[in-house]
């Protein structure tokens, strides 16, 4: 008699999720939405409470051979922050627990601290809590944050309806490229410990790896022109992967055009130069910690002066499925390839 076997490289990382939590249900009505979002929503009475949990484990989250240990703190708390962000929210607090193996000195993880006490003051977080523990190898970092939205104000993954505008903030790849360049020079490194670095041409490229941040500016400037998206989630698995979840949770379908994405120049010249696509690096490379929203068209005028917000599709119906209309006018199915 066998047993089936399902290895988890076979599900990734959204099929494994939704697995583990299909049988889950909500008990209190306190609970108003659960696993499934960028945050949970808790009633707390006049507003709601967001809360949301990341993890980086070194090896697979962080490389520390190029990757300072405040940068990784840091870069921690803002994983974090735009999750609440994308809920249209307002990050306040935080708990970080870590572990750690002997290795590590005291010097350590008081660099790694200091990157997470800048992000808390360069975002007026307060940290709150949290747990230390023993590792027997490297270091895994948790941190969950806690925020806040006006109920009127909540955003979440479902929401989008045919017709609306499809947005993203910022420019996207640019974090992908700059893990290419530090693996690239990596591995130079390694076959020569004696050779320097060459990261001043690509400091933008590599900024947006080690040291992104979160698009709080955004919040702040739809709470100034009045506007509230039909749907939002923050990019960090990758545009496809974000495209793909809005879908599922909206019921709806989605068209985006190539010759619309927001990709920086030097991200263009960087692919080129590595023989990869600066498109397959915008929908596919992840941490941009960008965010990408839905808006009625009729909220348009809203934003057409900014200059940070880009417009690169529209919601259809679901039945047309998700698609990215190429430079050749060709029409192609997007799917989730992501971290």
């Amino acid at each position: 008699m066998s047993t089936s076997r399902t290895e988890l490289k076979d599900l990734g990382e959204f099929k494994l999720i939704e697995n583990i939590t299909q049988n889950f249900k909500l008990h209190h009505t306190t609970s108003i939405h659960g696993i499934g979002d960028d945050a949970a929503v808790i009633d707390t009475g006049n507003f709601y409470t967001l809360v949301t949990t990341d993890m980086l484990v070194e090896g697979v989250s962080f490389d520390l051979t190029y990757c300072p240990l405040k940068h990784v703190g840091y870069k921690a708390v803002v994983s974090n922050i735009a999750d609440i962000i994308a809920m249209n929210g307002v990050a306040e607090q935080i708990t970080v627990s870590i572990a750690i193996s002997s290795r590590f000195t005291l010097e350590a993880v008081q660099e790694l601290y200091q990157g997470i006490y800048r992000a808390c003051e360069h975002y007026q977080i307060d940290l709150v809590g949290g747990d230390t523990t023993s590792s027997t190898s490297g270091l895994i970092l948790s941190i969950t944050a806690i925020g806040r939205v006006s109920k009127e104000k909540l955003c979440l993954r479902k929401g989008a309806k045919p017709y609306d505008l499809v947005c993203v903030t910022g420019d996207l790849g640019a974090a992908y490229l700059g893990l290419q360049i530090l693996n690239r020079e990596k591995e130079l490194f390694e076959a020569d410990p004696h050779m320097q670095p060459k990261l001043q041409p690509y400091q933008y490229l590599v900024e947006r790896q080690l040291k992104p941040e979160a698009r709080t500016d955004m919040i702040q400037m739809f709470e100034q022109i009045n506007l509230v998206p039909s749907s939002m989630i923050d990019i960090s698995d990758g545009l496809a992967s974000e495209l793909l979840h809005i879908s599922k949770a909206s019921g709806v379908g989605i068209t985006v055009y190539e010759n619309k994405l927001p990709i920086d120049q030097k991200t263009h010249e960087t692919a080129e130069a590595l023989h990869l696509s600066s498109t397959l690096c915008a929908l596919h490379g992840g941490e941009d910690y960008e965010l990408l929203f839905t808006i009625p068209q009729s909220e348009l005028p809203k934003i057409e002066k900014c200059s940070n917000i880009h417009m690169i599709g529209y919601v259809t119906d679901p039945s047309l499925g998700v698609k990215l209309i190429t430079n050749s006018e060709e029409s192609i199915d997007i799917t989730a390839q992501g971290w």
